[in-house]
C-alpha cells in the first residue's frame, strides 16, 4: 500500500488528522453496533455527563510497521482489559474485550497508509475512549455513553527521542488515596497538567509524584511509570495502589526477568534512595522509555550515574528489546505481538 506522503523521521508527538475513526453507542442498556466512519467532530448536550462530571475514560496504543513489512500491534488485549477496569471504577458500562480489539483492527486497517514505514522510528498512535454521552444534572452516572478510536501517526513523546531528560518532584499530589490513580481516567491527567505546566516553566521535562499519604515514596510522571536500576543490575520497579498498571512497564520487567536473565523487584521506593540507583527511566506506551539523567528535589540535584548523555547500558537493553519485539526484529513471548495486515 502507498503511504501518506509524511515527512516519517521527524514526526513530533502531535495529533495528524486520519481519515476514519470508529464509533459505538451505548443507550438502553447496552452497547449497539460500532462502524467506521470518517466524521471527527461530536455532537453532544450541553448537559452531556462528560461536560458536567468528567466521566470519561482512555486508552493508548501504537501500531508499527515490523520488519517484515506487516502492520501489528502490541498486546491490545491488555489495553482492552485495563479500560474494563477503569469503565468499573467511574461507572461506565464496560466496552466488551472482543468489540475494543475489533475496533482496533478495523481502525488501523483503514488508516493502513498512516502506519509509519519500518525504521523511521515512528508509530501509529491509537487513541480509544469512552465518554458520557447522556444528559446529568444531578450528580450520578450517565445513562448513554460513546466508544471512539482514532488514530495518528507520531514521534517520539519528548522532544530527542531517547536523551536523558530532567525531571523535578512536584510539591502536587497526582492521586488521592484510595482514589483513581489507578485508572485510566481523564480527570487523573487533568490533575497533573497544572503541576506539568510548573514543572515545564522551570525548565524541567517531567515532574515526580511522590506518594499522597506521606511524600516521601516514588510513585509515578503525569504519563509514565517509574523503572530503576540498582548498581548490581537490578530492576526496581516503585509499587503503590496508586500507580496506573502501565503495560510497557509490566513487559519490561517481565523481559528483563524471563529474557534477559535479571534480577527484578517491585516495591515501595523512598526518594530518599533514589540516589542511590544507577539509571532511571520513565516508561509507558507514549514514552516507550526514556533515560532520566538527573532529578532536582527542591533545589537539591540527584545525577544519575548512568549520565546526562545517554541511555545507561542496563535501560539501553531492556529499551532495544522490547522495541525490537514491537519491530519483529525479536522473537517475543507467545501472543504479545498481534497481526492486523
Amino acid at each position: 500500500m502507498e503511504k501518506a506522503n509524511l515527512d516519517w523521521s521527524n514526526l513530533d508527538f502531535s495529533y495528524r488528522k486520519t481519515p476514519y475513526r470508529y464509533v459505538a453507542n451505548y443507550k438502553d442498556g447496552k452497547w449497539g453496533k460500532g462502524e467506521i466512519t470518517t466524521e471527527d467532530t461530536i455532537v453532544m448536550s450541553e448537559c452531556a455527563g462528560v461536560l458536567q462530571y468528567s466521566q470519561s475514560i482512555f486508552e493508548g496504543l501504537k501500531a508499527y510497521t515490523s520488519k517484515n513489512g506487516d502492520i501489528v500491534t502490541f498486546r491490545p488485549d491488555l489495553n482492552a482489559e485495563r479500560m474494563i477496569d477503569s469503565a468499573k471504577r467511574l461507572e461506565i458500562p464496560a466496552f466488551p474485550k472482543e468489540e475494543f480489539l475489533k475496533a482496533v483492527e478495523e481502525t488501523v486497517k483503514a488508516n493502513a497508509a498512516y502506519v509509519p514505514p519500518y525504521g523511521t522510528g515512528a508509530s501509529l498512535y491509537i487513541r480509544p475512549f469512552v465518554f458520557a454521552s447522556g444528559i446529568v444534572i444531578g450528580v450520578k452516572p450517565s445513562t448513554e455513553y460513546q466508544f471512539r478510536l482514532f488514530t495518528t501517526p507520531v514521534g517520539p513523546y519528548f522532544k530527542g527521542g531517547a536523551k536523558p531528560i530532567t525531571i523535578c518532584v512536584s510539591d502536587f499530589d497526582r492521586a488521592a488515596p484510595n482514589g483513581t490513580g489507578q485508572v485510566k481516567a481523564g480527570l487523573n491527567y487533568a490533575m497533573s497538567l497544572h503541576p506539568y505546566v510548573t514543572a515545564h516553566n522551570n525548565g524541567f521535562d517531567e515532574n515526580m509524584f511522590l506518594d499522597p499519604a506521606t511524600h516521601t515514596f516514588v510513585e509515578e510522571t503525569g504519563g509514565a511509570n517509574f523503572i530503576f536500576v540498582t548498581k548490581d543490575g537490578k530492576i526496581v520497579t516503585p509499587k503503590s495502589n496508586s500507580i496506573l498498571p502501565s503495560i510497557t512497564r509490566r513487559s519490561i520487567m517481565y523481559l528483563a526477568e524471563h529474557v534477559l536473565g535479571m534480577q527484578v523487584e517491585e516495591r515501595k521506593v523512598t526518594l530518599e534512595e533514589v540516589k542511590d540507583f544507577a539509571e532511571c527511566g520513565l516508561c509507558g506506551t507514549a514514552a516507550v522509555i526514556s533515560p532520566v539523567g538527573k532529578i532536582v528535589d527542591h533545589g537539591k540535584e540527584i545525577l544519575i550515574p548512568a549520565g546526562m548523555e545517554k541511555m545507561g547500558e542496563v535501560t539501553q537493553k531492556l529499551y532495544d528489546t522490547l522495541r525490537g519485539i514491537q519491530l519483529g526484529e525479536i522473537e517475543g513471548p507467545d501472543g504479545w505481538i498481534h497481526k492486523i495486515c
